[in-house]
């Protein structure tokens, strides 16, 4: 499984954006798909999940605001993340992650990163 993330930019404060994270490869085992983000200096963090019924939990800095989804139509297993009321804390490296199963292990492929800056 492989993850191309895409969508990042500079936006500002208050303003809507949005993510996109096309998984390729063996998309059918893909199981819950995440995005993380990590600010300069600090650990990176969850901020939303959506498993392969199309669950979704949030971050509490984010729920309310940002949205999580999954187009599984296509051959690309596309995810998005649609972030609302954007905040200068939102400013961070933006990661997607999908768990699958592989041989009977639960495992993790991540995408490459898009920068989102938030201007005041």
């Amino acid at each position: 499984v492989q993850l191309q993330a895409s969508g990042g930019g500079l936006v500002q404060a208050g303003g809507s954006h949005r993510l996109s994270c096309a998984a390729t490869g063996s998309v059918s085992i893909i199981d819950a798909m995440h995005w993380f983000r990590q600010a300069p200096g600090k650990q990176r963090e969850l901020v939303a999940t959506i498993t392969d019924l199309g669950d979704t939990t949030y971050s509490d800095s984010v729920r309310g605001r940002f949205a999580i989804s999954r187009n599984k139509d296509n051959a690309k297993n596309t995810l998005y993340l649609l972030m609302n009321n954007l905040k200068t804390e939102d400013t961070a490296v933006y990661y997607c992650n999908a768990d699958y199963i592989e041989h009977g292990q639960l495992r993790g492929s991540w995408g490459q990163g898009t920068q989102v800056t938030v201007s005041s």
